[in-house]
């Protein structure tokens, strides 16, 4: 394990690239979802948090209780769909990683 500085320092440039690369992506996650009647659109981000709400001109039909839970039925199911998204990322990156943690050079 004799490597040279150029080398690693190589190595650690790549590294931090794709640890950055990683970060980015997680950072652009933004899943939308609609409500089954279509009153409600939520947008969340990769961490669960509400980017936007939507409602419909019609949403007012529901009354206030039903809105209300409508919305926040609609903001859970978004966050689970950016939370899953998320972890799939996260296990990619996780396998790439290692296998470069793992390589040797020549």
């Amino acid at each position: 394990m004799n490597w040279g500085i150029d080398e690693l320092e190589s190595r650690a440039r790549t590294q931090l690239s794709r640890m950055q690369d990683f970060s980015d992506r997680l950072g652009s996650i933004n899943v939308r979802e609609t409500s089954p009647d279509g009153l409600v659109t939520i947008g969340v981000d990769g961490v669960g948090g509400v980017r936007e709400i939507v409602l419909s001109p019609r949403a007012d039909r529901l009354g206030a209780p039903r809105l209300g839970e409508t919305i926040v039925a609609t903001a859970a199911l978004a966050a689970q769909r950016a939370f899953a998204q998320r972890a799939r990322m996260t296990e990619e990156f996780t396998e790439s990683f290692a296998e470069l943690l793992g390589s040797r050079p020549a």
